[in-house]
């Protein structure tokens, strides 16, 4: 964690006219418990750093310690907002190892659930970013459909937002027997409303201008500070993890990895949006062809993976999360180290922010979508 006197200004900084305000830790719109020492000239922006650890919890210490089960729910608790995801990641690193054949059924189960985290994730950002731009609204329509799909979670996992439903073979027992009518409920409404979210979002002037020719990314720049998920993509970057390096199933499945050429605010806003849509298209495929029979494969009570290393990323709904197990043999890993994409799309933060006003921080800050516990870990 920075200390203050470790963010000390360029002696160009210490002149007259210079301002260096703190926003946080407790500020709504920084979207969690972060802290940035900004610099200012005027109203420009001159610099901003990131101040982090305030909620460092010492997850991958505390995932050595735990059994290649126990090890898998702690990451619900990084990004919380994608945790059936990081959680499959967790899976699929340990089934790796074991070399476990998960039955199809599990198979369609675990996708139809990232994919539902991705567009729950996706509708909350929505929302959050409009309200930090001023919006009230919008926050109350995305939350009307977001809560459709947290009851499909709850109904089917037992919990709304870490639902420790992933378990190494599969699933931890199979859906309830209406799970496809509740999503295909969701999907009706979702798209007789989406014309609501362009009306009063997307197509808005005053929003269009508060994120347009903001806070830009070229793609050089996001490939070099290893941007992944929408920031990336926002500025033509292709590295969606189901396509590029696909797991499970979404090698079988025909969607689209949602681009956006300008690199600014809007495009990877845009990002988002187009991907709810391929999200809601791979479930729609998914349920055309889910299949019947086992939903978990048969495992040992205690799970010990051969010597090696293994290694699994997914795709988030903030892009890269990585896998990174040593194991020397016993119960328990020797080793574990996460690789979250909030960290390297925060990096960029001050690159792109320096030369914009302080009215414009909080709208580039929205669109990198982070979740603080992700980063700190």
């Amino acid at each position: 964690m920075y200390q203050t006197k470790d963010i000390l200004l360029s002696p160009d900084q210490h002149q007259d006219g210079y301002t260096v305000i703190n926003i946080g830790p407790q500020h709504p719109s920084t979207h969690g418990v972060l802290n940035l020492v900004v610099t200012l000239d005027g109203e420009i922006i001159k610099d901003v750093q990131p101040n982090l650890g305030f909620i460092h919890r010492s997850i991958e210490k505390m995932s050595e310690s735990l059994s290649y089960r126990q090890f898998i729910y702690v990451t619900s608790r990084m990004d919380y907002l994608s945790s059936h995801i990081n959680n499959h990641a967790c899976c699929l690193c340990v089934e790796q190892g074991l070399e476990i054949e998960i039955p199809k059924r599990g198979q369609y189960i675990r996708m139809i659930m990232d994919e539902l985290t991705r567009v729950s994730s996706h509708l909350l950002w929505w929302g959050a970013q409009s309200m930090d731009l001023g919006a009230f609204t919008p926050y109350f329509y995305a939350f009307r459909e977001r809560d459709m799909i947290t009851d499909i979670f709850e109904k089917n996992c037992g919990a709304r937002l870490t639902m420790n439903y992933m378990v190494p073979g599969g699933v931890m027992w199979d859906v309830q027997s209406d799970f496809m009518d509740d999503i295909k409920k969701f999907i009706k409404q979702y798209q007789s409303r989406v014309h609501e979210y362009h009306d009063l979002v997307t197509y808005n002037f005053i929003f269009q201008k508060r994120m347009q020719h903001i806070g830009i990314i070229s793609k050089e720049d996001a490939i070099s500070f290893g941007c992944s998920g929408p920031v990336a993509r926002g500025s033509n970057f292709r590295c969606d993890i189901r396509k590029s390096y696909p797991y499970e199933l979404y090698s079988s499945l025909d969607f689209n990895e949602s681009l956006e050429t300008s690199g600014d605010c809007f495009s990877r806003y845009l990002v988002r949006i187009k991907e709810i849509d391929e999200s809601i298209k791979i479930i729609e495929a998914l349920m055309a062809d889910f299949p019947e029979g086992d939903f978990q494969a048969k495992t040992k009570a205690v799970l010990k993976l051969p010597k090696g290393e293994f290694y699994q990323k997914v795709e988030t709904a903030r892009g890269e999360f990585g896998v990174y197990i040593v194991s020397d043999g016993g119960a328990t890993p020797y080793r574990i180290k996460y690789r979250s994409p909030g960290l390297s799309n925060l990096s960029i933060l001050n690159k792109i922010s320096q030369g914009a006003k302080i009215g414009d921080l909080i709208a580039i800050l929205g669109t990198l979508d982070l979740v603080i516990p992700d980063i700190d870990r």
